[in-house]
């Protein structure tokens, strides 16, 4: 039986708030998200922001407006992976801004690193409980990048649209399940990889070749919903799977983009 266009634009809204809502919080709990806050000192309310990624053509720059505090800063570093001791610089000021530049890596480089605000009386203001780890990556060009980011959300939306559609007991499971599979392939592992290369210089750095998650995740998901086509192609139990491959795909993709991500292990170049 056909269903009401009212009961498809309802599976439709929640399938897109649910994918909204895992995408916003996947990307703001992820290991490139800005490290964010702000610090009271003499009266004056110091907001900042530690970067987490930036591309290697530069160094990675920050400013810290004091809004007319009188306090200085100081900044603590060192490669991340590697036998370096901790380096230790006094912040430049220039007007009423402190300015922290991390000096730029190779790709897939990082560098981990801890502010400090020093106010007249000595007084010391950590700005992270724990260093900050920023990593370099080279530029993706915007031909590769939109159409990957493209994919992958269709991909999210479409497998959660398809896990409601077997809830349901509705006619299109199938053929929503092949446009789930046709998006992951797409953009996880054609435009991934692409994607991986022009930002790590590797095309796979997931199992079994490394530990990379997201590449991992994507692949593993992936192979649930071939799972469910199959099963799908029997006589029972195929939407079972098909809401099984939708729940794994839901709870793989809240795993923060870029969680042991590609990195370059100094430890074994020095």
């Amino acid at each position: 039986m056909a269903k009401s266009p009212g009961k498809t634009f309802l599976l439709w809204f929640i399938a897109v708030i649910l994918t909204i809502a895992s995408a916003a919080y996947q990307r703001l709990t992820g290991p490139t998200y800005p490290v964010g806050g702000s610090v009271e000192i003499d009266g004056a309310e110091i907001d900042y922001e530690l970067l987490r990624t930036h591309y290697t053509t530069d160094d990675a720059v920050m400013k810290i407006p004091l809004n007319g505090a009188d306090v200085t800063g100081e900044i603590r570093w060192r490669r991340y992976k590697s036998h370096d001791p901790w380096f230790t610089d006094t912040l430049p000021q220039k007007a009423d801004t402190l300015v922290v530049s991390i000096p730029k890596q190779p790709s897939a480089g990082k560098v981990m690193y801890q502010l400090t605000l020093i106010d007249n009386a000595g007084s010391r203001y950590e700005l992270s409980e724990e260093p900050v780890i920023i990593r370099f990556k080279d530029h993706v060009p915007v031909y590769v990048l939109i159409p990957h980011i493209i994919a992958m959300f269709g991909a999210m939306l479409l497998s959660t649209r398809t896990g409601l559609e077997a809830v349901s007991r509705n006619q299109k499971t199938y053929r929503l399940t092949l446009w789930t599979i046709g998006f992951m392939f797409v953009g996880g592992l054609i435009l991934g990889p692409i994607v991986q290369k022009f930002a790590f210089g590797a095309y796979w750095t997931g199992w079994p070749l490394g530990g990379d998650l997201t590449d991992t995740k994507t692949a593993f998901a992936l192979l649930f919903w071939l799972i469910a086509l199959w099963r799908l192609g029997k006589k029972s139990g195929g939407r079972t799977w098909v809401v099984v491959a939708s729940v794994v795909t839901l709870v793989i993709f809240l795993i923060p983009h870029s969680v042991l991500g590609s990195e370059i292990d100094y430890t074994k170049i020095e």
